[in-house]
């Protein structure tokens, strides 16, 4: 029980990093709340499935594989997330994908940096 305690903080954890992240580059790049919202929505349905799956390849199959997985999801990921953006976004200053994959590149990367410090 402990164990799956533990791994449910971690899944809020990476969440809530990456919620704040890019809301704050979104709003850098100028959304306005409505669109925040979206961002938000978005990477409620988009996290969580990536920190859950990528994890139990390592336990499955090892590094290597893990590594493959992790980008090819986030491949997926920033292309999901696109194609929403470019749905239900009213932002036009930038394509969205690329304003996905910024948006991904910034939580991603400080993700990786907070998990070499901390875990």
């Amino acid at each position: 029980m402990i164990m799956y305690t533990e791994y449910l903080k971690v899944l809020i954890y990476c969440l809530a990093v990456t919620l704040v992240v890019e809301i704050l580059f979104a709003l850098i790049l100028g959304l306005r709340k409505k669109d925040l919202l979206n961002v938000l929505l978005v990477n409620i349905l988009t996290n969580p499935l990536m920190n859950c799956i990528h994890p139990l390849i390592l336990f499955e199959y090892g590094k290597t594989a893990q590594l493959i997985c992790f980008i090819v999801l986030e491949i997926v990921v920033v292309l999901v997330e696109g194609f929403i953006y470019k749905k239900y976004l009213n932002y036009s200053k930038i394509n969205s994908y690329i304003l996905s994959l910024i948006l991904n590149i910034a939580s991603c990367g400080l993700g990786l940096i907070l998990n070499y410090f901390i875990f």
